[in-house]
Formats: C-alpha cells, structure tokens, sequence
C-alpha cells in the first residue's frame, strides 16, 4: 500500500504528465508548496525559440516572478524526466527544497533523448545547497511520453 506521500508525489506526478502532453517536447513540471499546486508548466523551446525554456526553467520563471522573490525555499517541483544541469543549477539557485522526477537522464539517453550527461545529484553535489531528490516517480509512465 502506498502511504500518503507517495500517493501525493503520484498526483502531482500525473500533473506534470498532463502538463508535458502540452509542450513542445514531453516534459512537464508542477512546483508544490504544502501540498498545493502554486505552479505548472511545460517545454517551450521551439514556440519560444528559447532553448532554456524547459519546463522546470519555465515553471521557476513564472513563480519567482508571481512572488517577486528569487527564493523557492520550501518547495518541491515534480518533472517527468530528470532536470538536466541546466535545470539542476536553476532548482540551486532558485533554493527549491526538493526535486522529484520520473524518467532519469539514463532513461531518457535510452529512449534516444538528447540529454548531457551528469546527472541532477552530481550538479546538486558540486554546489552549495541540500536537495532532497526522489527519483523514479512513475517512471514508466514519463518513458511513455517519448514512445
């Protein structure tokens, strides 16, 4: 049975699944605070023609410029596939507390996904902040975006 966490990072995993389905390319990111969606968003790279604008980057922009305040410390963001050291320098910066993931970068070379290959820890590792990181949330249904 799962306990009420995992039964929250499911839901809000299926957010940022429904949220993908949106973008450019499938990934799709939900930034939680106390439970409670404050954010969702998803690729907009070619729309945009902005190769930063990944979900992550894009939900980060639209809640730090909401708050006024470059600060997510206390939330968690939800993503399909694993942030990519882009992602992963913005979640440090940003402060955010935690980050929960689907696909991992590993996955997603697997699926013929251009990634860079370092992972979100390593990133998290050589930087100045603590982040909590679960992976593999519905990771079989985040590979089946890119089928």
């Amino acid at each position: 049975m799962l306990s009420p966490t995992d039964m929250n990072s499911e839901y809000f995993m299926r957010l940022a699944l429904a949220e993908a389905k949106k973008g450019d390319a499938p990934y799709g990111a939900v930034i939680v605070k106390d439970n409670e969606v404050i954010a969702v968003s998803h690729n907009t790279v070619k729309r945009d023609n902005d190769p930063s604008a990944h979900a992550e980057i894009n939900a980060i922009r639209s809640l730090t410029a909401k708050l006024k305040n470059p600060s997510l410390e206390g939330y968690s963001i939800y993503t399909t596939g694993e942030p990519c050291p882009m992602c992963a320098a913005a979640c440090v910066w940003s402060g955010l507390s935690e980050i929960v993931y689907g696909a991992s970068i590993q996955d997603l070379i697997l699926a013929n996904q251009s990634q860079i290959n370092i992972s979100c820890e390593e990133v998290i590792a050589q930087s100045f902040r603590s982040i909590k990181v679960t992976k593999g949330v519905l990771k079989d249904e985040c590979l089946q975006l890119f089928k």
